[in-house]
């Protein structure tokens, strides 16, 4: 039932991402001693990029080295108001063929892909949100337009040296495999700028991401006994199925949590973290795991927003504010295009689009009716208990790979859940159609 390749393909990943943690670090130390110049320092990260793309992905490296060259290309060639559609258009399609080669393997062929190219399609989804967010930049006048420079009559020097920055944002080290999305007005403050990284500050903020790491750990033993010596959803029964869903998720969500820290740490070593008088929420840096306000809200639209933060502003950025007609599901309709299209992807995001819109009318609905403080409490238990059980339904709806996985889901007990909220969605838009 679990995609259990999902999760040890993450493994690698982190052994990877520790492995980059002295590099990191001695970035930072070289930019906090002024050893080197704003290129020498665009240049370590660019090659860093490239040697670690190569460590973990070996010959599909090239699967992301080609777009990101043709991305620079495009930024140098095109003009502000052009730059966003055909980087968009370009990224998406390179992702997309390679999306479908996974598809072939898996489907067609009947075999496990490599773990080397599904390391290598998940850095292409993290290159198309720095593509895009770059090219949108640049749109909105928010980062310098590189347009002409390539047709100019400058030397093929100066060239380079303007498409040296783009290079190394698209493929900088720290955040090749994971991390939240870094903005380029950032990238380029922090590498043209002195460090943020102080030691003291640092040595304490790394400590607590450490324990917090080692802790997650512990409990994905757990819960990796618990998954495994239990039942599965073939062979549960009635409600027994409900624990079987409600621990797999917890698995799944142990294991982002841990490598999302994981991430975050390396990106902090690096010196792209946020300031020490910056709090992580504020606009410049975000942090993809809140993990107290994902395991205790009572709503999934605030459940939305906090789950890998970082790619839920990228998304509200890049499709929701710009759709004029349903942007919340051509939100969900793309997001599930940016995994990759699988069947269970596709059922889980419109899924998760219909659960958030019976979410924003339950949860105004009570706000005007309840009052009493035990109402109140009885209400908050009732729907925390909710929403983390769609939330778990949903989880595995994306992270199953068959087709007959998925209908096991489907047809047992779990499906109550969000078939309830489908229930209150229908009866409450009828009652508001009905008192306009």
């Amino acid at each position: 039932m679990m995609d259990w390749l999902q999760l040890f393909f993450l493994q690698p990943v982190s052994l990877y991402q520790g492995a980059a943690f002295p590099f990191a670090l001695l970035f930072n130390y070289l930019c906090i001693t002024d050893s080197f110049s704003t290129h020498a320092r665009y240049l370590f990260l660019l090659v860093g990029g490239g040697a670690l793309a190569v460590a973990a992905m070996g010959s599909f490296a090239v699967l992301v080295f080609t777009p990101a060259l043709c991305a620079v290309v495009l930024i140098c060639l095109l003009g502000p108001r052009d730059v966003h559609r055909w980087t968009f258009l370009f990224q998406m399609s390179w992702q997309t063929l390679c999306h479908l080669g996974l598809h072939y393997t898996e489907y067609y062929l009947q075999e496990a892909p490599s773990t080397r190219f599904c390391i290598t399609l998940s850095s292409l989804m993290l290159l198309t949100q720095r593509v895009t967010s770059l090219s949108l930049d640049i749109c909105e006048g928010k980062a310098e337009a590189a347009s002409g420079g390539i047709r100019s009559k400058s030397s093929l020097y100066e060239h380079l040296c303007k498409a040296l920055p783009y290079f190394s944002y698209l493929l900088f080290f720290p955040a090749l495999l994971g991390g939240p999305l870094c903005s380029f007005q950032r990238f380029q403050a922090r590498v043209q700028g002195p460090s943020s990284l102080y030691p003291r500050h640092s040595f304490w903020a790394l400590t607590w991401r450490v324990l917090q790491i080692l802790g997650l750990e512990c409990l994905k033993v757990v819960m990796r006994w618990v998954v495994g010596t239990g039942a599965g959803l073939t062979d549960c029964r009635q409600l027994q199925c409900i624990f079987v869903m409600w621990s797999s998720a917890g698995l799944f969500k142990l294991t982002y949590y841990s490598h999302w820290i994981l991430d975050d740490s390396l990106l902090h070593a690096a010196g792209f973290g946020p300031e020490s008088d910056q709090s992580p929420g504020e606009e410049g840096y975000i942090s993809d795991a809140d993990i107290w306000t994902l395991e205790t809200t009572h709503k999934i639209s605030l459940f939305t927003r906090k789950w890998n933060q970082s790619t839920a502003r990228w998304l509200r950025r890049l499709i929701f504010q710009q759709g004029r007609t349903w942007p919340l599901m051509q939100t969900f309709v793309f997001s599930a295009w940016w995994h990759g299209l699988h069947p269970g992807q596709v059922f889980g995001f419109l899924c998760w689009a219909v659960m958030l819109e019976a979410d924003y009318l339950i949860h105004t609905r009570a706000n005007l009716f309840i009052r009493s403080w035990p109402m109140w409490l009885l209400y908050r238990t009732l729907t925390w208990a909710h929403t983390q059980l769609i939330i778990a339904y949903i989880m595995l709806a994306v992270e199953v790979r068959s087709l007959s996985a998925l209908w096991l889901l489907c047809n047992s007990y779990n499906s109550v859940f969000p078939t309830v909220y489908c229930i209150l969605l229908f009866l409450l838009v009828k009652r508001k159609h009905k008192f306009n």
